[in-house]
Parts: C-alpha cells; structure tokens; sequence
C-alpha cells in the first residue's frame, strides 16, 4: 500500500538575525470589551533580560484565559515575505503607474488601500494613530516582513528609536476560527506571567476599521532565530548540543506546569484532544483539498487505528520547533523567547514532542518541506530526534514508546495545512509564490507520514 516516492527540491531560505530594542514600558489597564485594549505582560526578570539558561524555568500561576477551540486550524507555520530579488522569485510587473505588489503590501491611506484591487497588509495612517494613542516610538512608521514560514504576517515596525513587532492574519478569506492572533495575544500575556520566556504584548486591537483585521503589538527581540546555520559565535558542536538541551527542556518545563488548578485550567479542554485532532482535521483536508492523495488517506486510517491513550494533560505550544526560538546572539547558549503560541491549548504533551521531532533536518535523510524550514540541525553536534525524545522522557517521566505515532500525526497535519495554502494559491487569494512548491510538497510530506507509519 505504500505510496512512490517523489523528489524533493524545496529552496533553503536564508539564515536571517532579528534585531530588536527593549520592551515599551505601557500601563493602560486591560478591558477585554475595548477594541483597542492594552496590556503589558510581566516583562521580564532575569530570563527576559538575559535569557533562560538550561534548564532555568519556574512555574507560576497566569492570569485565566478563555476562548479554546481545543484546535487552530490554521495555515502553516510561520508567514514569511521576502523581496524577489533576495529570492530569485518571480513577480507580476506593477500596472503602468501602480505600485509593485510589494508596495502595495503596505500603503499610507485608507484611500489607498480602497484603491487597490488586493487588499494592503498595512495601512501606515491608522496604525501610527494607534501606536500613538498607546505611546509606543515617534514619528513615521517603517516596517518590514519577518519571520520563517507562511502564516500570520509579522512585521517588524521602527518609529525613531523604538522597535516593536506587529502580528496580524493573512489577507481574507480565512478559514472559521484560523489566524486568531487575539486569542495568540492573551496566551503571551499569560505566559508573561511565568519564567517561560515569551515576548510582552504591548498592545492589542480588535477595530478592523484599522487595518481590515485585527492585530497584536508586541516586544522585538534582540536575538537569533536559526534556519540554515547556525551564526559563527555558536558554530561549534557543543553550542549546538546545548541548542537541543535548551529546546528539550524548555519543552519540558512548559508541560511540567500545574494545569489542573489555577488560572491555565480554562485554557482548553483536554480529554478527547488527539480525537478532537482527527476529526477536525480530516474536515479541514475535505474542505480544502485539491486532489486525491491516498497516501494521505492511508495515514488517515493508520491513526484511527492506532489511536493511543493520552497521559496527563499539559499545555500544549502547537508550533513548538526550532524556528520558533529566539537565541541570544552569542555563547553561552541562552532562550530569550518562545514565539508563535497561536495553536496553544490543554491536551497531550506528546504532539509537541512528535512535531518538534518531525521537523528535525537529519544528516543523510531526505529533505522535504517541514525540514527545510530549519535545515540548520544537519550540522555536526546536533544530536537526532530519538536523543531529543529520551532526553524529554528523562525529563519529564513520561513514556515516548508511542513517538512514532505522534511524529506521523505531526506531518499529516502539515501535509493538510499546506493544502490549504496551495488551495488559496491555486485561486488566487494567496501570492507567495513558495506555495507553488506545494504542488509536489504535499504529497511528498503524506508518503513521508505513510513511510514513517509503516516503519512504526
């Protein structure tokens, strides 16, 4: 039953540093009712400042958070826009007399924007009023795409001195409950609370009359993110291993934290979690697929089938992978933050562990989309996944026997994310071009799951 095998030939994406000044130091109180409410999470102790040493993390009580739906199905993973030059990309020419679509992602007016057949992402006049109501920097705004991945749309946003990071959802139309960056918001600011490093939110806004959606300020990070190599100040074997300690305990210490009371408890709803992740997700692959895949229905079944019973209940991060982390920019090795909480939720610990592992770039093994985000862990002194899932159990006390099935739940899911992307691409609604790629990137990743299946 298993499926061929197809070639992979998925670009390698530049290693980008991200640059950053201090948290803003905003005080408004928080009204959940208030469009434009404010908040400042707890910012940061020695573990903001400094960054967390491994495996430095105490667990503290947050404030109460509501609004789970137990699963995001969102987009995947983490939305990045690159120039076409620094891409070798090709883009439509603009218009006589228009903008390039590059500047017609951002324009200065409402009038503008209304002026365009594709809506902007950023609209510079409402958002400088908003930053300004809430004291965030002076004076123009200048922004520009970050990140390393394809989801929410992250900009980097200078005003004179300051620095701050936007996040917002993709351009219209958006699955049911997908790109919920308020929902991302408020577990930031729960998180902010605790030892687990994690950006401060400054700011948040539900007012679509801004920017057509909402959208969350927060805190930029002076740091690393690492994709393809790692900088020459930690390219040594032993900075790499500790990378992977760090990671691995940073997980843990995240599923080690009392959920049972407290004000996480109401964070999602636990039981029936891997149930709730195949239902859905098998709606979302019927509603968004393209093609016929029966490797991906194959994959399908095998889960069913083999369904294992969950442990006690953790938060669970959703997108927890190495390009996701924020390193300080040098040894020793430190975590300044913890990013993406989009997907987070109660359920089992385990598919954190099976996505962090399945996305692990490995030396002589076969590349493929989830890998090549992040191909940087093929260098000497990165340890494999299966250290990653011993050292977790160690860590934790929980029982990994059953990884392999996680680890195959993690690429199945990523094979239906993806098709949804490549359907938004197919008509139109989606432009960046590396979705392209998915039309041999999908079902690369559902004969990996099937692969992965078979070998148990």
């Amino acid at each position: 039953m298993s499926s061929p095998r197809r070639a992979s030939a998925f670009r390698r994406r530049p290693n980008r540093q991200v640059i950053a000044k201090p948290s803003m130091n905003t005080s408004l109180p928080i009204h959940d009712s208030d469009p434009r409410a404010i908040g400042l999470s707890k910012a940061s102790n020695a573990s903001r400042k400094d960054g967390a040493d491994l495996p430095s993390f105490v667990v503290e009580e947050r404030a109460p958070l509501v609004d789970d739906s137990g699963i995001c199905d969102r987009q995947y993973p983490f939305r990045v826009k690159v120039h076409a030059e620094k891409e070798g990309e090709l883009r439509p020419a603009p218009e006589p007399g228009g903008l390039s679509p590059i500047e017609d992602e951002i324009v200065d007016t409402p009038e503008q924007a209304a002026a365009l057949s594709l809506v902007p992402l950023l609209i510079r006049e409402p958002l400088q009023r908003f930053l300004d109501e809430h004291g965030i920097g002076e004076g123009e705004i200048d922004a520009e795409p970050v990140g390393e991945g394809h989801s929410n749309v992250t900009y980097r946003i200078r005003r004179g001195d300051t620095s701050v990071v936007l996040r917002r959802p993709p351009r219209p139309p958006l699955p049911p409950s997908a790109h919920d960056v308020l929902r991302e918001a408020r577990v930031l600011k729960a998180l902010g609370e605790s030892d687990v490093p994690v950006p401060a939110v400054l700011a948040t806004c539900s007012d679509e009359s801004l920017l057509g959606v909402p959208f969350y300020v927060m805190e930029y990070l002076d740091g690393e993110v690492l994709t393809d190599a790692t900088p020459p100040e930690l390219a040594t074997a032993e900075c790499r291993c500790a990378i992977a300690e760090l990671i691995v305990a940073a997980l843990a210490a995240l599923h080690t934290i009392d959920t049972t009371t407290g004000p996480l408890s109401d964070l999602g709803k636990p039981a029936g979690y891997l149930e709730r992740q195949l239902r859905r997700f098998k709606l979302l692959w019927e509603a968004g697929r393209t093609r016929e895949l029966p490797a991906l229905e194959h994959v399908t079944a095998w889960l069913e089938a083999n369904l294992p019973e969950s442990g006690p209940p953790a938060v669970v991060h959703g997108d927890y992978r190495l390009g996701n982390m924020i390193l300080a920019p040098g040894a020793p090795v430190r975590l300044l933050g913890i990013v993406d909480w989009e997907m987070a939720t109660l359920g089992d610990p385990l598919a954190d562990l099976g996505y962090l592992t399945a996305h692990l770039a490995q030396r002589d093994h076969p590349a493929n989309v989830m890998t090549e985000l992040q191909p940087v862990t093929r260098e000497p002194g990165f340890p494999d996944w299966t250290w990653m899932a011993e050292r977790y159990s160690q860590l934790t006390g929980r029982s990994v026997a059953n990884v392999c099935w996680y680890r195959v739940l993690a690429i199945w899911k990523a094979a239906i994310f993806l098709e949804q992307s490549y359907k938004r691409f197919l008509s139109g609604n989606e432009h960046d071009a590396w979705f392209a790629e998915m039309g041999e990137g999908v079902p690369e990743l559902a004969d990996q799951a099937w692969q992965t299946a078979l070998k148990g």
